[in-house]
């Protein structure tokens, strides 16, 4: 039988629910077809976070899966909110891609050398504000459109650069006009980014299970739990100017700790639109499970409230608010 699995339809989507729709239709020795769905977030040309942010681009692919139009899902993960969806299971987190930004700029330059005034494209409030919290005088312009156009950008002399995630340009094989990989010390990540969701109905236990057997990545599950715990807890979306990163440490075989287990080291920031506020807090733990993995999460936001991210973001909310 046959199993249909909803996506996106940007190149980029498709490229990465190939990945899966192949490993799928090796594993289980059955045809996997793709389902394009069309969201939100996809047709409107409106600045992300004027829509809210939250579940623009995910709302339509689990009204499919829910409605039986498809029998499973795979999403950009940090494209999820953080509350779980009643009837659905995250049943797979595959190994994440490098989840780092990057610069692509006319040629080939760094930030350093990009020089003030420089036109810098974002469609994301996190980079936003990060780029203009590093003081070099950026003209940060937002942006909207798919990886070519804002690349085209570029090209066609529009912008001096534009900032994107270097896991979209790696499933696109489009790694070689990246001008520079940035530091997470000046460019923390959105949390979950590099990794994809797998979402199936809760009530197709026996797929979950085949879907998690085949696809999960125990280290990428453990590193993205703790993120979006943190992301969680601050009450931020996804479109919120938040960064986070967790990096699990290789376990020590002598501990006889289960796979994927270890120390993680978790950072994160939250900043004001122009930068010229933030808070920046990191943690290490131990970390044997997703209970360890969220609260590890959980407590280094509550540190980060306690240093005032909480009012920042507050602030940040009510002047979305009309």
């Amino acid at each position: 039988m046959r199993l249909r699995l909803g996506t996106r339809g940007s190149a980029l989507a498709r490229a990465q629910s190939g990945t899966v729709c192949d490993a799928l239709a090796a594993g289980l020795g059955r045809p996997v077809e793709l389902r394009t769905i069309t969201t939100y977030g996809d047709t409107s040309a409106a600045p992300l976070a004027s829509l809210g942010g939250t579940g623009v681009f995910v709302n339509a692919l689990r009204e499919a899966l829910l409605a039986g139009e498809v029998d499973l899902v795979v999403h950009s993960l940090k494209d999820l909110p953080t509350a779980a969806p009643e009837g659905l299971v995250l049943a797979a987190v595959p190994a994440r891609e490098d989840p780092r930004d990057v610069l692509v700029s006319a040629g080939g330059r760094t930030l350093g050398e990009l020089g003030s005034g420089a036109r810098v494209g974002t469609g994301s409030p996190r980079r936003a504000a990060q780029l203009r919290a590093l003081g070099l005088g950026l003209r940060v312009l937002a942006v909207r459109g798919n990886v070519d156009t804002r690349l085209r950008m570029v090209s066609e002399a529009e912008l001096d650069a534009v900032v994107l995630a270097r896991a979209g340009l790696a499933r696109l094989d489009r790694l070689g006009e990246v001008s520079e990989v940035l530091d997470p010390l000046l460019m923390l990540p959105a949390p979950g980014q590099g990794a994809l969701a797998v979402e199936c109905r809760a009530e197709d236990v026996e797929l979950a299970a085949r879907l998690s057997a085949l696809l999960e990545d125990r280290a990428s599950r453990l590193a993205v739990t703790a993120e979006r715990a943190l992301l969680a807890t601050l009450e931020a979306g996804c479109s919120a100017p938040v960064g986070a990163l967790a990096v699990l440490a290789e376990p020590d075989p002598a501990d006889g700790a289960p796979g994927g287990a270890g120390e993680i080291y978790l950072r994160a920031v939250a900043v004001t639109p122009d930068g010229t506020q933030h808070v920046r807090r990191s943690a290490t733990a131990r970390v044997d499970s997703l209970d360890d993995a969220r609260v590890l999460g959980e407590k280094l936001a509550h540190q980060m409230i306690d240093d005032g991210a909480g009012d920042l973001l507050a602030a940040l909310h009510r002047e979305r608010v009309p």
